[in-house]
């Protein structure tokens, strides 16, 4: 469940990996970044049954400042650098809100002038949905 704001929208954009243990790899290398913790939660759901501890859904980020989004951006893309398969990170404002989609593979083929686009896509997401709010 994401963290709402005090209007009762939904504070923060998604970072949805393609599994729990990827959200939770993703969540521990943002949190790498000092300035960053306070910004990021990670979003669980109950265990299944049979099942011990809650299931990692995505990482939240909590925080639309301009230095913050733009960490988060450049941290993703390191991020998936560095993974050995192929991982997608879908990055989305809310559940109808706009969104990226990014894989490792589809990364390392990118330029450097490609990489910066894809930079400002993944700020872009983090930030449209909360203009209004």
């Amino acid at each position: 469940m994401m963290a709402q704001r005090p209007d009762g929208g939904d504070w923060g954009a998604l970072l949805v990996a393609d599994s729990p243990d990827e959200a939770r790899d993703l969540y521990a290398w943002l949190r790498r970044e000092p300035e960053l913790r306070a910004a990021l939660r990670l979003v669980e759901k109950p265990p299944p049954d049979g099942a011990l501890g809650p299931v990692a859904e995505a990482v939240q980020v909590l925080a639309d400042a301009p230095e913050v989004v733009a960490a988060v951006a450049s941290m993703v893309i390191a991020w998936l650098r560095y993974r050995r398969t192929d991982v997608k990170i879908t990055v989305k404002q809310g559940k109808d809100g706009p969104e990226v989609q990014v894989t490792a593979t589809g990364l390392r083929a990118l330029n450097p002038e490609q990489t910066l686009a894809l930079a400002r896509q993944i700020e872009s997401a983090l930030r449209d949905g909360r203009k209004g709010g």
